[in-house]
């Protein structure tokens, strides 16, 4: 708990069974965690099964539905079991789970609504952390663009480690996002949209031979997605045409939006 809210840790899972342990050994020691959700995609390796010998509430989906779609089963779940705060967390051992009290007391607070480990940011970034140099560049790259179009100042949209109020989870209609990587973008853009408050804060990360990482060709396919999600949100601000997934927000649900309101930590 954390300022009388409940706290929970959802875990999207793709093949994480030998990550798995010691991230729940890890979160285990993170005291203001009051729930920890794991949702399984269909992985073949057993992944369910060590979860739930761990001691985990775990979902399993019959057939893999996607990273989006994984998503979209773990905050829902969270919230049907009371969470005021869910932190997104990877389960492949890539992000320090050290810094969960951290961006779950951003949201507690009630300062934020939304918030992003910056692998950017981080004195050990994800370049020196070992992200192939390809990525690195266009995660810069799209960065730029999407700061641009979206009128914000992140340092990266691409964190797979996000902290969230159950105000903006219950008021964003997730289901109306991509079942896909892009999921990632387009709830931000939601969020962005609905006027919700953005922060970010510095997380060094570690990529081994043990950390997912989608190849060239799913990566290159993320990247448009990126850029079609950023530039029907310019589009939607400019009244030529709003997606579906804006549409159906509440007109300023999380309250008035002003330009470039989202600041990096050290900006």
């Amino acid at each position: 708990m954390l300022d009388g809210k409940r706290i929970a840790v959802v875990l999207p899972a793709y093949e994480a069974a030998r990550t798995l342990t010691v991230v729940v050994n890890e979160l285990g020691r993170v005291s203001v965690v009051d729930d920890v959700v794991l949702v399984d995609d269909a992985s073949p390796d057993g992944t369910a099964e060590l979860a739930e010998s761990l001691g985990l509430f775990t979902v399993r989906h019959e057939q893999n539905g996607g990273y989006g779609a994984n998503q979209k089963t773990c905050y829902r779940v969270a919230l049907e079991r009371g969470a005021d705060v869910v932190v997104m967390l990877h389960p492949d051992h890539q992000y320090s789970t050290k810094l969960v009290t951290s961006m779950a007391a951003m949201v507690a607070s009630e300062e934020y609504d939304l918030v992003l480990a910056s692998r950017i940011t981080a004195q050990h970034n994800a370049l020196s952390g070992g992200m192939p140099r390809y990525k690195f560049v266009a995660n810069r790259a799209l960065t730029a663009i999407e700061n641009v179009l979206l009128q914000l100042k992140m340092s990266e949209y691409h964190s797979g480690y996000r902290a969230f109020s159950r105000r903006l989870l219950a008021t964003l209609p997730l289901e109306l996002n991509s079942n896909d990587f892009v999921f990632d973008n387009q709830i931000i853009a939601q969020a962005r949209w609905a006027g919700f408050r953005i922060g970010e804060i510095s997380c060094p990360t570690r990529y081994d031979e043990e950390s997912h990482s989608i190849g060239l060709k799913r990566s290159m396919t993320y990247g448009w997605g990126v850029l079609a999600t950023a530039g029907r949100y310019r589009m939607a601000t400019w009244g030529w045409w709003v997606p579906p997934y804006l549409a159906h927000i509440p007109t300023r649900a999380g309250g008035a939006v002003a330009p470039a309101e989202s600041a990096a930590v050290g900006d």
